[in-house]
């Protein structure tokens, strides 16, 4: 029975698992034996997957092979099996994500049929655990999610979704569009009296919150963020913006004029998918946030 949940209201965590760092992997790495064992050579890995592929009968000698077109219908049988399972799972989960209650929007065939083409070969659980939110989403409000972001999606793998949840946990979303951006600095127009008191100009450093310039590129290749910072127009004293991070209302005041507000935005695509990340804000990238842009910003 579905469960009668909201769809944006349970989104999928994906946990960022910290790496080890060079030193404890040369340690991890001496305190390993250097025999390569029968179970993890790559001889035998590659053995393995053949086999689950249905790929390792021509490997035998060639008396015990079996006909080359009976290789190529188990070859095929065990794919189309393959892809049945992972659809069934993915639409499984998309059931309990789902809300008994009825909905005017019907769901576009058209848009079904290229999911599910796209979504045959996911068998990564995590993976098929957004692909099913995906599916949820677009059931209960069609137009949720383009046949582009689902191609985008469809090539990246589990390390670009814990980035793109690493990148979603220091946004914030602008209540009037949507959208969402990572605010990376302020600062304030220069006038006549910056040449006395100098230009009033504030950085966040990123990669103090584990998203550092490499972290942007990759997130840029995928087209999920632009790495060309944008700001707003000049904003005046008293004026405001209004955004939500990770759930919580945050209110920007500006204490004098002329301050521009430098941020990365999210791509129409990275707009998208970041529907599909949990609310996890980072307490220390918010209290940086409100600490040291205090100058030119008041923060609540």
């Amino acid at each position: 029975m579905p469960k009668n949940t909201n769809v944006k209201s349970t989104p999928v965590i994906i946990n960022n698992d910290d790496c080890l760092d060079d030193k404890s992997a040369l340690t991890a790495a001496s305190n390993t034996t250097k025999k390569i064992t029968h179970e993890t050579s790559t001889q035998q890995q590659l053995l393995n997957l053949a086999k689950q592929f249905a790929l390792a009968d021509g490997l035998k000698p060639a008396d015990q092979q079996l006909p080359i077109m009976e290789r190529a219908k188990r070859h095929q049988q065990t794919c189309k099996i393959r892809q049945q399972k992972n659809l069934e799972a993915i639409i499984q989960q998309a059931l309990e994500y789902s809300s008994l209650e009825e909905i005017t929007d019907r769901a576009d065939a058209d848009w079904f049929n290229s999911f599910i083409l796209l979504a045959e070969n996911i068998s990564n659980q995590t993976m098929q655990a957004l692909w099913s939110k995906i599916l949820a989403g677009e059931i209960a409000r069609p137009g949720s999610f383009s046949l582009k972001a689902l191609k985008v999606f469809k090539d990246m793998s589990i390390s670009d979704a814990k980035l793109l949840s690493k990148a979603r946990s220091l946004s914030v979303k602008d209540t009037h569009n949507n959208t969402m951006r990572i605010i990376s600095g302020v600062y304030q127009k220069p006038n006549l009296l910056s040449v006395f008191f100098g230009n009033k100009q504030y950085r966040l450093n990123l990669a103090e919150f584990g998203l550092n310039y490499s972290d942007l590129l990759a997130l840029e290749v995928n087209n999920l963020i632009f790495t060309q910072e944008a700001e707003t127009r000049p904003l005046q004293k008293n004026e405001t913006l209004i955004f939500d991070y990770n759930g919580t209302p945050l209110s920007l005041g500006y204490k004098t004029n002329n301050v521009c507000l430098n941020f990365y935005k999210f791509t129409a695509i990275g707009n998208e998918l970041s529907q599909l990340i949990a609310n996890t804000p980072n307490s220390q990238y918010q209290h940086v946030l409100q600490t040291h842009l205090a100058e030119l910003l008041l923060i609540n």
